[in-house]
């Protein structure tokens, strides 16, 4: 499946900026099953500085500059991607087919086993999430004695799923995760968070993916153009098969309909802009995202 992607943030600030800097992560990365055919960042007002570089997760990321006064900041991302059906279809014999999920926490106890120095990074605690013995007890859940890692991923989706209520109301990019849980009410990165800390809690290594999701209107319905929106899901790593890909919010595995950004730690590895700004006051941000795909 073939994407038109237009990703655009609005700042609108109360009084003026005198200077700016801001990083942003929204170029779609390249991937086996992924290839980005075209992609362009525009800024308003045009930066005095702007220097694309490949950060430590091998995320594409812009920093840029806009040192004269300005109210109002306009960043677009425009890209044409091509998303690939999976090479391996992950039925449920193949899930059941992946290793003990103990015997996969053991390849990470010290000294850590060659063949996974990488995902390694992916077991401790990162800026934004903890283990926890709470985290740990609702892992296990889906992880008894002898369960396949994929498997047990798997089963965690489907309860987070079917635990948690989707609300954009109950959350914000603070609020902290033993809130979610007790709450049982969040948004997809909430859920991506959720999945991966517990996983973490018990050993296992697990990251976070952004991008975005294709979406289908009501039958009858036209598409709306910028009615779409960023989305969160987390990979889970399997020695036989490396990572694979988990979207607790639909409770399904990604496939054609997901385009990958980013990958990180958590959120605050991958948000798709920040930065710091002097002067400005108070300030509004509007982001519409439009998925577009093409026949």
């Amino acid at each position: 499946m073939t994407y038109n992607l237009i990703h655009r943030t609005i700042y609108e600030y109360a009084a003026p900026v005198t200077v700016s800097h801001h990083s942003a992560r929204v170029e779609p990365r390249e991937l086996p099953r992924q290839k980005v055919e075209r992609y362009a960042l525009t800024i308003d007002p045009q930066p005095s500085v702007a220097k694309t570089r490949t950060d430590f997760f091998g995320n594409r990321v812009c920093g840029f500059s806009v040192q004269g006064i300005h109210r109002h900041l306009e960043i677009t991302a425009s890209s044409k991607v091509l998303v690939l059906p999976p090479d391996k279809v992950m039925t449920a014999e193949v899930l059941e087919g992946s290793r003990a999920w103990e015997e996969t926490v053991k390849l990470f106890s010290d000294p850590v086993s060659p063949e996974v120095v990488t995902p390694y990074q992916f077991v401790f605690a990162s800026p934004l999430l903890r283990p926890s013995p709470e985290l740990a007890e609702y892992a296990r859940k889906s992880f008894s004695a002898g369960t396949p890692v994929l498997a047990g991923a798997r089963d965690l989706t489907r309860r987070i799923f079917k635990d948690f209520k989707y609300d954009p109301k109950a959350t914000t990019i603070a609020t902290p995760l033993a809130e979610v849980l007790k709450k049982r009410r969040g948004v997809c990165q909430d859920f991506a968070h959720l999945a991966i800390a517990s996983l973490r809690s018990i050993g296992l290594p697990a990251r976070y993916v952004s991008g975005y999701l294709r979406t289908h209107p009501p039958a009858g319905k036209p598409r709306l153009v910028g009615a779409d929106a960023s989305h969160a899901w987390f990979a889970a790593f399997c020695p036989d098969l490396g990572w694979v890909d988990f979207d607790p919010t639909n409770d399904l595995l990604p496939g054609e309909e997901h385009i990958t950004v980013a990958f990180g730690r958590d959120y605050s590895d991958v948000s798709p802009v920040s930065g710091v700004i002097t002067g400005g006051g108070s300030h509004v941000v509007k982001v519409s995202v439009d998925v577009e795909p093409l026949s």
